[in-house]
């Protein structure tokens, strides 16, 4: 019995992600045809769509990820993201999975490890303020997950580069970039297994606040669900 329950879960998952798949292409298929028939107006509504969820960087302007959308390598990569998200275990309310990650020493632990009794947070935007305003009732963590526009994958211009991590030292190399910008919280690595990023569903990008072993909080998929301000707010009520 047991073993059917397995073939009929694998089934479903295949099913699942052929369903995704299709979708994802299609979608790709429309977007590439609207981009070349009306570059003009599909330029119009991808910045307005950026502007209404509020995600703004001035390192990046349209022409520096708006011709990458519809391309071979961002079907890819949203694939990726989507079969990911599949693997999805952290709900508000319910355990936060005990995933493993590696420090920068390259020693294994867990993201429990970090707890120490108080509120975790993972992942990083203007850290630094939150954890000066936080540091007394809230443990701070960041979690470098694998590449979301790697050099080799869905790259943007004006962008790092930094290529698809092929190893853990690979992902090494790049996370002592990120301590160049010096985040006043631990940063430790999801292992080569992506644990951290499937079981959180976390690529891109994503926030969380975890208490007592369980999801607190958990924010929407980024960059256009990135936002700490959220955190501020769920922090202050409960502080």
């Amino acid at each position: 019995m047991e073993r059917l329950f397995q073939i009929l879960r694998m089934t479903n998952r295949c099913t699942q992600k052929v369903f995704i798949l299709f979708f994802i292409f299609l979608y790709v298929a429309v977007g590439k045809v609207f981009m070349f028939l009306f570059p003009q107006t599909m330029a119009s509504v991808l910045k307005s769509r950026f502007e209404i969820t509020g995600v703004h960087d001035p390192k990046f302007q349209y022409e520096d990820w708006g011709p990458t959308l519809f391309t071979y390598k961002f079907l890819r990569s949203v694939l990726q993201i989507m079969w990911l998200r599949m693997e999805d275990e952290a709900f508000v309310g319910h355990t936060a999975p005990n995933t493993p990650v590696v420090d920068m020493n390259g020693e294994m632990h867990h993201i429990w490890d970090y707890l120490k009794g108080k509120q975790n947070l993972q992942n990083m935007s203007w850290f630094n303020k939150l954890v000066h305003d936080f540091r007394i009732v809230a443990d701070f963590l960041i979690i470098y997950i694998d590449e979301a526009h790697a050099a080799d994958g869905w790259a943007l211009k004006n962008n790092l580069d930094i290529k698809k991590h092929q190893s853990l030292q690979d992902r090494l190399v790049a996370a002592k970039r990120l301590l160049e910008e010096l985040p006043s919280c631990p940063v430790v690595l999801d292992t080569m297994k992506n644990l951290c990023s499937a079981k959180y569903a976390a690529l891109p990008e994503r926030l969380y606040i975890l208490k007592e072993g369980k999801i607190m909080y958990k924010g929407k998929m980024g960059p256009w669900g990135y936002k700490p301000e959220e955190v501020r707010s769920v922090l202050e009520k409960n502080n």
